[in-house]
């Protein structure tokens, strides 16, 4: 049988490394986008893969479009990656957060029951769902309670329960990826991760002076995009469909981060580095640290880049781009 992969959101990070993974395992892969008028974060992800990745303009909060194109693609997997996937920005739309993340995936899982019943789905969750939950044991793992503190984890929640119900209610193959944080060279430069490093090279550089930051105390469980889009794979091809948490198990803080950074670039951080309020959300999420152990024990996932080493890879990646001004 011809396996056919759908994915929303495939021109973000973790819609380009799934696709790299499907085409390498035989998928005809298929990526829905949303029509936007800067260039960034469309088709650039993809360009390496030669068109390859069969591309098709809509947008979650467009049923018509939805509905076109998984008539015409007749996907086998259908991967929800599409989302408002900044959590601060959230709080400043916070309606168009729920609509897309929360009513995104209804419209989803509708079309997928009337025209591909017999298709798998994996929905892209979010750690962020669980908000200051934690287990006794410092742990945040599948059966933690959902109490998330942003709209973001909020309209997370309402997906994640959405895909619950229906694999319950209509014996769907659907599933949930509960992902913490993962990053690449990949990642927006608007998220923490990549705008430290990439501030953190400008400075190495001469090309800017300092780097603001919000809340440097806040600790997450941070791992690479590329592990976990191989994880998704697992997931939703799992024999049953079930919900699965993809982490590393270490829980680093943002000042953790800036440290490892800048240390790689013999700079000493506290030199350049600023607090503004400005970047400090309403409500905090203080704290996240996963256990995969289900994922480890169910089909031997388990993530291959370290905390370091991830820093590293984008680190040198920022370095060649604004060394070399021949690079696209």
């Amino acid at each position: 049988m011809n396996k056919v992969a759908l994915i929303t959101g495939v021109a973000g990070q973790d819609g380009s490394y799934l696709s790299e993974h499907l085409i390498e395992r035989g998928y005809e892969v298929h990526g829905i986008i949303r029509r936007q008028s800067t260039a960034e974060n469309q088709e650039s992800r993809l360009e390496h893969l030669d068109g390859r990745v069969n591309t098709h303009y809509g947008d979650l909060l467009d049923v018509s479009s939805l509905t076109r194109i998984i008539l015409e693609t007749k996907p086998t997997h259908i991967f929800n990656l599409g989302a408002m996937s900044h959590v601060r920005v959230s709080f400043d739309v916070p309606q168009f957060t729920i609509e897309t993340n929360g009513l995104g995936v209804l419209s989803m899982l509708e079309l997928y029951r009337q025209h591909c019943p017999e298709a798998k789905f994996y929905q892209a969750s979010s750690s962020e769902m669980f908000g200051n939950s934690v287990d006794e044991d410092g742990f945040q793992r599948e059966t933690t309670p959902l109490t998330p503190v942003s709209p973001y984890g909020c309209s997370k929640v309402l997906g994640y329960n959405l895909v619950r119900h229906y694999r319950n209610a209509y014996n769907l193959h659907a599933c949930n990826g509960i992902l913490f944080n993962h990053e690449s060279p990949r990642r927006g430069s608007n998220f923490v991760t990549n705008k430290v490093v990439k501030t953190a090279v400008q400075i190495k550089l001469g090309l800017v002076d300092k780097l603001e930051l919000g809340n440097m105390d806040s600790y997450r469980d941070w791992g690479h995009s590329k592990d976990y889009t191989r994880g998704m794979i697992d997931i939703i091809n799992h024999d049953i469909a079930d919900d699965f948490v993809l982490s590393t198990g270490e829980t680093h803080s943002v000042r953790d981060l800036v440290k490892v950074v800048f240390s790689h670039l013999d700079l000493n951080w506290e030199d350049y580095v600023v607090q503004n309020p400005r970047y400090m959300r309403p409500e905090e999420l203080k704290y996240l640290k996963g256990d995969c152990t289900k994922a480890k024990e169910t089909f031997g996932w388990e993530p291959e880049y370290t905390f370091e080493s991830m820093l590293h890879e984008m680190v040198d990646h920022w370095m060649s781009i604004f060394t070399n001004p021949v690079r696209v």
